[in-house]
């Protein structure tokens, strides 16, 4: 496996992409959040070990195998604790900022953004704040234009790609959640997860071809898996899910427990095992986009 962290320059790519290594698919798979490349200069009160505890860490590589399978897959170096890619450009808390935010965009902060998970995250977790002071317009600006606004380039392009190919295209969002929820989640301090949490915007963003396969198979490889409880989808799913358009798109939360040593942030005898259940999903949507 990988080193875990790596202290980089702003020289880095906002993404990686990879090609399918065998008969391309109408699968794109990505991991907006399991970015760990953290910029030398970035200032934060806060450890490197703090800081990943916003990280979905390891997602990447938990579907690292997905180009061998057909699937096109894109996934975000920098963590959402610099810039959250999976939020509205204008998702900002305004107190964050040191000068009123410039030109004809105005702001729009969301409850994300009042807990503190905004476009730009004040806490990695409730008490724990990464910004120490106010953050200049022109460095947010320049996160926007150096990776969320790339990232989305690349989802756009691939997501086109597919579907004028093969005239669909089914996209699945790649996240990992806490094992317990807290005050910053939907779901509230202390709140037990499931396995899995499959989102599709209550059925706005995919087709239930799509979702009936994902929770169908996850369920029987036992796991115990939620439909949009507690989380339906972000900025990712309604951005890109339009399957009257083509276009399929669901959010899969893994469960951190069953990979992961969450305070470590490090990887368990579990990270196996779910990577071979992932893979034999990877198949089944193979085999399936195949019969379409």
């Amino acid at each position: 496996m990988e080193e875990a962290t790596r202290t980089v320059s702003h020289d880095v790519a906002p993404y990686l992409l990879e090609r399918p290594t065998v008969e391309a698919l109408p699968l794109l798979f990505d991991s907006p959040h399991s970015g760990r490349h953290y910029p030398a200069d970035w200032a934060t009160p806060l450890p490197r070990l703090d800081l990943r505890l916003g990280e979905d860490a390891f997602v990447d590589e938990l579907i690292g195998d997905a180009p061998g399978h057909g699937i096109t897959l894109i996934a975000a170096q920098f963590p959402r604790c610099y810039i959250d890619v999976n939020r509205e450009i204008d998702d900002i808390d305004p107190e964050l900022l040191d000068a009123p935010w410039p030109g004809p965009t105005r702001l729009r902060p969301t409850e994300k953004s009042r807990k503190g998970l905004g476009l730009i995250r004040r806490f990695v977790v409730p008490g724990k704040a990464i910004v120490e002071g106010p953050l200049s317009v022109g460095d947010v600006r320049s996160r926007i234009d150096r990776i969320y606004a790339p990232y989305h380039r690349a989802l756009a392009e691939q997501t086109s790609r597919l579907r004028e190919r093969f005239g669909f295209v089914w996209h699945i969002d790649w996240h990992s959640m806490k094992s317990r929820g807290n005050a910053m989640t939907p779901d509230g301090e202390g709140a037990r997860r499931p396995d899995m949490v499959v989102g599709d915007l209550d059925g706005k963003s995919a087709e239930p071809r799509l979702v009936d396969l994902v929770v169908s198979h996850l369920r029987g490889a036992g796991y115990r898996v939620t439909l949009n409880d507690p989380y339906k989808g972000a900025t990712i799913v309604r951005r890109y899910g339009d399957p009257a358009g083509g276009c399929s798109t669901i959010q899969i939360e893994l469960n951190r427990a069953l990979y992961l040593d969450e305070p470590r942030v490090e990887p368990t005898a579990g990270f196996a095992m779910l990577k071979r259940s992932l893979g034999s999903l990877m198949s089944a949507l193979a085999a399936e986009v195949r019969r379409i």
